[in-house]
């Protein structure tokens, strides 16, 4: 899927692609992958410090933190795939790795208050206009999100 975003004085709209790459399934790896997320929304028009830059780069922080966490299968990468549809509003966050058995549950854990961990899908619940997983052939699953932006800002070159 690509993207038009417009500068100002450009007379035409300068086309972006999805970020699609792979990353280290470990948690630098999902740093990075977060880093990367927050760069492509700025490519994008949305600076760093904005509401839909700072929303996609958490989501893209959680999913990624829970596919090194629990989709990490020795000597395989996760993979990062972020599309913007500026149409509908949408930015879409697919994070696939490796582990076929371990699928996130349809609807977030409760967690509690002392709990170490299991907010993660929780944050993702209430950030995005819905998510859920599939399966991936020949193995592994995609975890993926949805999350509401409004109207890029042009960006000064």
């Amino acid at each position: 899927m690509l993207t038009k975003t417009t500068t100002p004085g450009d007379d035409e709209a300068r086309e972006l692609p999805a970020l699609a790459e792979q990353f280290v399934s470990s948690p630098r790896g999902a740093q990075l992958a977060r880093n990367r997320a927050v760069r492509r929304m700025e490519e994008w028009g949305y600076p760093p410090a904005s509401d839909a830059s700072c929303t996609v780069g958490l989501v893209v922080g959680e999913l990624t933190a829970n596919a090194v966490q629990h989709g990490r299968v020795r000597g395989r990468d996760f993979g990062l795939r972020l599309t913007l549809d500026a149409a509908a509003g949408l930015v879409r966050i697919e994070v696939a790795d490796a582990a076929t058995a371990k699928r996130p549950p349809a609807v977030p854990p409760s967690s509690s208050p002392e709990g170490e961990s299991g907010r993660g899908l929780l944050l993702v619940d209430v950030l995005a206009v819905r998510w859920g997983s599939a399966s991936r052939r020949p193995v592994g699953k995609t975890v993926w999100a949805e999350v509401a932006v409004e109207a890029a800002l042009t960006r000064e070159s």
